[in-house]
């Protein structure tokens, strides 16, 4: 249907338009004052990470998460996420969050903490899970933090494009479709939010210690990719053999779950010998090419609120998608919350466009070549001479993202009609800047900033870390929203104790009934 989207999207009335529904998950390593990870527990102050429900941890226990509610306007999200952020930077003593995606000074997978969550039975899980990574890839890899950025449209805008489609289907089938739909364009244009927002092109020397690696040294304890956007998404990142086997299809919600479901039914051979347990201790959930659903990384998902205990495939198959994640998002180390106004807008044209364009199903041919040219946007996407492939022809890199940046501006300027003012066509212009050369790419700035700075990756992110921390102490928390962190860190810490104290069954049974539901 092509354009023909665009112009059903086109006569909604202004009146018609509710905007995006959006919310951001945004990690970060707590570090000494040497720029080292912190060996400390989860600082209580924070309350208990399985419970509350805006400060928690990822993968260790020292990579703090914070979570937005789901918000309505971007300013909002990024005053809740600022808000979050002066909570934890007021109680976190002498450390600092780190503000890059790649980590501070390591000292090997035993200086990594894994991130521990009770007793219970669901906190021994998250546990064990997290166990299982560090056996199957390490835990360096583990150390690495982004921003996830959560994305959905109003039910009220699900109705009204249902019937301007003249679709028939239930509404949830309909909005799963409409999901993948959009998630297929994503898959075909992700390469340029790495080009405008991958943010991570050097490393402490400590990450590759021991390592093989193609970078080129900054100076003695930090090294570079030359023209690389982000070293987080690329082989030194987030990879893995296993799940390269895995073939997850993205065109529709029931191939999806299924090629998932097969994945974490079906064993591979190196995790079968590591095994379960050791020692009389759970090593890993099970010895399947996945644990569970979480363990697949890929630079979108689409999601569904699972109820406690719930699965996520579970979630999906009954209730269909809520909402999208965008997961390929590298934090930015000159921003104090890791995020920006103009880059939340952006990915909200960005979006919706992929929802209103074009989008066939993808088939092996065109997912390979897909993945061809992401890995080679972050490996090098600041190379002028690099080519993206395009309807089977080479097209530059600068020529290819302009493209997508001019066929954005008309709905730019419609939502900045309807809404009165000048958002989205900012945040364009703030992309095109970029692409033009007035302003230099993320990758670019960083590297530009540690060369004028005269420090490597590790001082000069212990710098920014440093500068993040004044900004926010001094800027303080109303009084209000203070007292209702503090209120949700002692209730967090209460309901924690609670789900301990209601447990009945031993783990190994607890285990073994999740494994079977």
């Amino acid at each position: 249907m092509g354009e023909s989207r665009h112009s059903v999207f086109r006569q909604f009335a202004a009146s018609d338009w509710n905007g995006f529904l959006k919310g951001v998950e945004k990690e970060g390593l707590r570090v000494d004052r040497n720029g080292f990870i912190a060996q400390t527990p989860h600082p209580e102050a924070l309350g208990a990470a399985l419970t509350h429900p805006s400060i928690t941890t990822d993968y260790s226990e020292a990579l703090l998460e914070l979570i937005t509610p789901v918000c309505s306007s971007t300013s909002e999200m990024l005053e809740s996420l600022r808000n979050t952020h002066r909570f934890v930077q007021k109680n976190l003593g002498d450390e600092v969050f780190w503000p890059a995606s790649m980590p501070c000074e390591l000292d090997g997978d035993a200086s990594i903490p894994i991130a521990e969550y009770g007793s219970s039975n669901t906190g021994q899980l998250k546990h064990v899970y997290r166990q299982g990574l560090a056996v199957r890839y390490g835990r360096m890899m583990q150390s690495i933090a982004g921003a996830h950025y959560n994305l959905s449209l109003p039910d009220s805008f699900w109705d009204i494009w249902q019937r301007a489609l003249g679709d028939q289907q239930n509404l949830k089938d309909f909005k799963s479709e409409q999901y993948f739909w959009l998630i297929r364009n994503f898959r075909r244009r992700s390469w340029l939010l790495m080009l405008l927002f991958g943010a991570s092109p050097a490393l402490d020397a400590s990450f590759v210690d021991g390592m093989r690696h193609d970078l080129g040294r900054f100076d003695e304890r930090s090294w570079f990719g030359e023209h690389a956007t982000s070293l987080r998404m690329g082989d030194l990142g987030y990879h893995n053999n296993a799940q390269s086997s895995l073939n997850i299809c993205f065109n529709k919600l029931s191939t999806y779950t299924q090629t998932l479901d097969r994945a974490i039914h079906t064993n591979w051979p190196p995790y079968e010998a590591i095994g379960t347990q050791r020692d009389g201790k759970f090593i890993q959930i099970n010895t399947s090419v996945l644990q569970i659903e979480n363990e697949y990384y890929s630079a979108v998902r689409p999601k569904r609120t699972a109820k406690s205990g719930e699965k996520p495939i579970h979630a999906l198959e009954s209730r269909g998608v809520e909402y999208i994640e965008v997961r390929c998002l590298d934090l930015d180390p000159f921003s104090p919350v890791g995020v920006s106004e103009a880059q939340v807008d952006f990915l909200d044209l960005f979006l919706l466009d992929c929802l209103l364009s074009e989008s066939p199903r993808i088939d092996d041919a065109e997912c390979s070549m897909l993945d061809d040219n992401y890995k080679d946007v972050v490996a090098k996407g600041r190379s002028r001479e690099l080519t993206l492939c395009r309807a089977g022809e080479r097209t530059p890199i600068g020529e290819a993202a302009t493209a997508i940046l001019d066929r954005l501006e008309p709905l730019a300027e419609m939502l900045d009609g309807w809404n009165g003012g000048e958002v989205y066509r900012k945040a364009l212009s703030a992309q095109r800047e970029v692409l033009s050369g007035d302003r230099q790419v993320p990758s670019a700035r960083v590297i530009d900033a540690m060369q004028a700075s005269g420090l490597g990756h590790r001082d000069w992110t212990m710098d920014m870390a440093l500068k993040h921390q004044n900004i926010l102490r001094q800027e303080g928390l109303d009084a209000r929203v203070e007292a209702e962190f503090t209120a949700a860190t002692k209730d967090s810490l209460a309901e924690q104790k609670h789900i301990e104290d209601s447990d009945t069954l031993p783990f190994r049974d607890f285990l073994e009934q999740y494994l079977r539901s």
